[in-house]
């Protein structure tokens, strides 16, 4: 007989509580910069897709990894953002247990698969910088799609099986979940079961993810600076670094939120707690936001398309 206080899988839905410790009018009226940020991040993104298809100019490794990183922050914002503003407009609280552990599921894969993909992007501009005249032979077009594949291969194996250990997991009596999201951690606090096996494969994932993408992007980065400090007028070395600029300030953008969102959930006991749900919130929104402002406004390329769009003339 199933112990009172739990079952193999006893709750049909779980209670996505918003952003606790602030009113519910406050949340109403918070969700309108949320919606409009989020339907930033959509046009972006998806002007973005479209000047990179129509222009075969831009059918460069540069480009394709911005194409993968749009097509990976429409995923992470869209997991998130409808869910999240119906709590705040529609107090639409409940979540079905199935699509939390899904929203799970797309939440990780993607923040790891945005992550190899800045990993990868610092590779491409190592090779760009330190082998300007062997770029195109060593980072052609298949070996692009497969970085691509690889990175997403990563999440989807690495991911997939945290969730399917939560899933055969009894949970508590408890169904609140005191965010605005179903994120790993927040989910594991429910479970009425020993959780290190679980805590421990999460902080491997974490880890061995970011930890490695982080040191390859480090690695590449001294490296160019290596590269740039040698070149013989300070004009051409401004130059040089310039086309990283845009990278770093996108690499900023993701791992700060993501590491204080990570570091808070397990030892940020003194974090109030609803600095730790806006930044969780911020987390999975201001990057897919920014990307495309950044690289619009820093790419020429880029800039010069949408100027061309907008006026219908000639940049």
């Amino acid at each position: 007989m199933a112990d009172s206080n739990h079952s193999h899988f006893q709750h049909l839905y779980f209670v996505l509580t918003g952003i606790p410790g602030l009113e519910q009018n406050a949340q109403f009226w918070i969700a309108f910069p949320f919606c409009a940020m989020y339907i930033v991040a959509i046009l972006g993104n998806v002007t973005l897709l479209h000047i990179i298809r129509i222009d075969h100019t831009l059918h460069e490794p540069m480009y394709l990894f911005l194409a993968m990183l749009a097509i990976t922050d429409l995923v992470l914002s869209s997991s998130t953002q409808p869910k999240m503003l119906a709590i705040f407009w529609f107090h639409a609280h409940e979540i079905e247990y199935h699509a939390c552990l899904i929203q799970v599921f797309f939440i990780h894969t993607f923040s790891s698969v945005e992550s190899g993909v800045l990993m990868a992007m610092a590779l491409d501009r190592y090779v760009a910088i330190c082998f300007p005249l062997q770029h195109s032979s060593i980072l052609t077009p298949s070996v692009v799609v497969k970085l691509g594949a690889v990175v997403l291969m990563r999440g989807l194996l690495w991911v997939s099986p945290f969730c399917f250990m939560v899933s055969r997991m009894p949970f508590c009596d408890n169904q609140v979940i005191p965010q605005s999201y179903c994120e790993h951690m927040a989910v594991l606090k429910l479970v009425c079961a020993d959780t290190r096996v679980n805590r421990g494969y999460g902080l491997f994932v974490a880890f061995s993810v970011v930890g490695f993408d982080m040191i390859v992007i480090s690695m590449s980065y001294v490296m160019i600076l290596r590269a740039v400090f040698q070149l013989p007028s300070g004009e051409a070395s401004l130059k040089a670094f310039g086309t990283c600029a845009s990278h770093i300030c996108v690499i900023l953008a993701f791992y700060i939120p993501a590491l204080f969102t990570f570091l808070t959930h397990r030892f940020g006991h003194h974090v109030p707690h609803i600095v730790h749900i806006m930044v969780a919130n911020l987390y999975v929104l201001v990057p897919p936001m920014l990307n495309p402002i950044i690289y619009g406004v820093r790419t020429k390329q880029i800039r010069d398309r949408v100027v061309q769009g907008c006026c219908g003339k000639d940049p």
